[in-house]
């Protein structure tokens, strides 16, 4: 008889439990992709699996989201999303100086010639058919359109009056925005990169350098505010063409106005430039969705149980989510709540991304304040600040293709009649202020860091398909 080695079969038998005990702790969770804890096993005589199924409602969301001198900028036009419609995207902003009180420029009258003038903008990003071409058209403020330093503005706010004299444009295929660019200036070759270039007229050049530091009308360069009541900024326009928007940063020093010109220097004619940069007081990005497709026969059904959901990130789209089937748990154990969304395939799929995160909120029994999940959905610290905690909450897609959201402790609260069965909504803001009625802390949540960027169509609670259906599955056991 072969004699059996102890130590190695003691190890071997000890590493097949381990594999045992891992490979069931993953058969119970293969679902359950959020949350740290372990669920115990469902064996339907003292733990129990249900999935409620939910009633849900297309509306267009009202974002109040104001732009801060930090966002990015989105600019362009969707012009064919089959499914949702129109997208179009203007920017607004300011430039001033290098520094008050000095000429920014070698010496006005040393100044023999305007070469080129360029607005660079830089590139952080694209969203939708990268094939197609977009136009931007820059035109100056009007000192009468109100644009102001002291004004955060929504995205939904009315479009700035301009001059109605066009400085530049630039037509560009979006998938080259990423290419290396070799600009050749006489004996200077340099090469730059994510960066959107428009050239504009020779003539706004020579304005800039005919401004000086005096006291006179003419003396933009005494002060900012001064500059400003010269010059009030760009408007950065789309044309109604292409399919995609493109992503600037305007407080990044990739974006400035470029003057290049020629100047003589002790009897030597030389070339040099002088730069403008982004004001960092304020800027307004206005972005209009106008709804189309299958989202906009959705919005005018006049149904309260939608078969699908439609999320168009902000300013954007929502929908309500009301769970009934909730007020019939009693007397449970929550071990592990789950909202499960599943999107659809749709058309242009692979150009129109989904929201790189999704909301879930809930509405008050007045409909006029959006609350938080206290427990479920992040913490407060000693400061006072709420932490949305995606990672534990949910949000974003996982590696089975759906969104959840672990709302364990809500839902146990709600079971135990510490809490009401409240309307929920899904959405896919930029940021937006919720409420805490636990810590008693209002505040601003920010979710996705790109307006207009993404979209997608989640199977709703009344879908065809039950294994689609937007559903709460909850675990739960009899004490």
């Amino acid at each position: 008889m072969r004699k059996i080695n102890t130590p190695l079969f003691s190890s071997l038998f000890l590493l097949a439990l381990i594999t045992l005990l891992f490979t069931g702790c993953q058969k119970i969770n293969d679902a359950t992709t959020i949350g740290n804890g372990i669920i115990p096993a469902v064996d339907n005589i003292s733990t129990f699996e249900t999935s409620l199924f939910a009633e849900t409602d297309n509306f267009l969301l009202t974002d109040s989201t104001r732009v801060l001198t930090t966002d990015v900028m989105a600019l362009g036009h969707i012009q064919n999303d089959a499914v949702f419609g129109q997208v179009h995207a203007d920017g607004y902003f300011s430039i001033v100086p290098p520094n008050a009180m000095i000429y920014p420029f070698y010496r006005k009258d040393s100044i023999v010639g305007i070469d080129s003038v360029i607005l660079s903008l830089a590139y952080e990003g694209q969203y939708g058919d990268t094939n197609t071409t977009s136009t931007l058209r820059v035109f100056e403020i009007s000192q009468r359109a109100g644009f102001v330093d002291t004004t955060l503005y929504r995205y939904d706010h009315p479009s700035f009056a301009t001059t109605n004299q066009e400085l530049g444009s630039k037509s560009f295929l979006l998938k080259r925005l990423k290419d290396t660019l070799t600009l050749i200036r006489r004996r200077d070759t340099t090469k730059v990169v994510n960066v959107l270039r428009i050239p504009l007229a020779n003539s706004f050049g020579t304005r800039l350098s005919n401004y000086d530091t005096t006291q006179t009308a003419n003396g933009g360069y005494r002060s900012d505010s001064l500059f400003k009541s010269l010059f009030r900024g760009f408007a950065i326009l789309a044309d109604n063409v292409g399919n995609g928007l493109t992503y600037v940063n305007p407080t990044s020093t990739n974006t400035k106005l470029i003057v290049y010109y020629r100047v003589n220097k002790n009897g030597v004619v030389d070339t040099t430039f002088t730069e403008f940069f982004h004001s960092k007081t304020t800027q307004a990005n206005l972005v209009k969705r106008t709804p189309g497709g299958e989202w906009a026969s959705y919005l005018a059904n006049n149904q309260t149980r939608d078969d699908k959901i439609f999320i168009a990130s902000s300013p954007g789209s929502g929908a309500t989510i009301k769970i009934p089937g909730l007020d019939t748990l009693s007397n449970v154990v929550v071990h592990k709540a789950e909202l499960i969304l599943s999107p659809l395939p749709t058309g242009q799929q692979g150009a129109f991304d989904f929201p790189p995160t999704i909301l879930l909120d809930r509405i008050n029994t007045r409909g006029d304040t959006a609350l938080t999940f206290d427990l479920d959905m992040g913490t407060r610290d000693n400061f006072g600040s709420f932490t949305y905690d995606i990672g534990r909450f949910g949000g974003t897609l996982l590696r089975d293709s759906t969104y959840r959201f672990d709302i364990t402790r809500y839902v146990q609260k709600i079971v135990t009649n510490d809490s009401t069965n409240y309307k929920l909504r899904v959405s896919a803001p930029g940021r937006t202020n919720l409420f805490s009625p636990l810590y008693r802390y209002w505040g601003l949540v920010p979710v996705n860091s790109r307006v207009a960027y993404g979209r997608v169509v989640f199977a709703g609670g009344d879908y065809i398909n039950p294994a689609k259906r937007l559903r709460l599955r909850v675990v739960y056991s009899k004490p």
